[in-house]
């Protein structure tokens, strides 16, 4: 009979042990989940920059070609730093995080590009409630040579780069969307 009051305590520490394991899972999983939530929101209002920088970028490049400030992109390209449109070069687009593209655009912080060429840099776009804009929403566009290195020279076509932000400093969110564009020639079909 006393072998059988063993096994019973046994049992309910067992229980218990497994009880508070499912627990502390549970608490674990319900708190990161408010986290995981606002991390998903962050990286969804750094999209959103990124394409309010290519309806502002498409309405900006359609306006230059329209008014025949522009004919072709040529002269246009983002150059700096050397090597940003250059596949094999580390300074490659690509190859770069959006924070480094956005220092190398704005080595100072000071929302003004450093380098030539830049569409729009830092451009806030969102009104807080005093009607100040709210700087921790931004976008960056500029144009790439997708031809600066292979294929035969093409002054019609380019990659339009837009990177959008959310939050500031450590906390900063980002988005990068590419589009390829082309200019249409009239009477050439292209």
């Amino acid at each position: 009979m006393n072998k059988e009051k063993g096994v019973g305590l046994i049992i309910v520490i067992m229980l218990l042990a497994f009880m508070l394991g499912t627990g502390m899972v549970l608490m674990t999983v319900t708190s990161s989940g408010s986290r995981v939530a606002g991390n998903v929101r962050s990286h969804q209002e750094a999209f959103n920059s990124a394409e309010a920088g290519f309806d502002a970028a498409w309405t900006a490049l359609d306006d230059a070609f329209g008014d025949a400030e522009w004919t072709s992109f040529d002269g246009h390209y983002l150059l700096e730093p050397y090597g940003i449109d250059q596949p094999l070069s580390p300074y490659y687009f690509r190859k770069l995080t959006d924070e480094e593209i956005l220092n190398y655009i704005d080595s100072d912080g000071d929302g003004s590009p450093d380098v030539s060429n830049v569409l729009f840099c830092k451009q806030p776009f969102v009104m807080d409630e005093s009607g100040e804009y709210d700087l921790r929403y931004t976008y960056t566009a500029f144009l790439i040579d997708d031809e600066a290195v292979a294929g035969s020279p093409d002054a019609g076509d380019a990659i339009l780069v837009c990177i959008g932000t959310a939050g500031t400093g450590s906390t900063m969110a980002t988005s990068r969307l590419e589009i390829e564009l082309a200019v249409e020639v009239p009477g050439t079909g292209t």
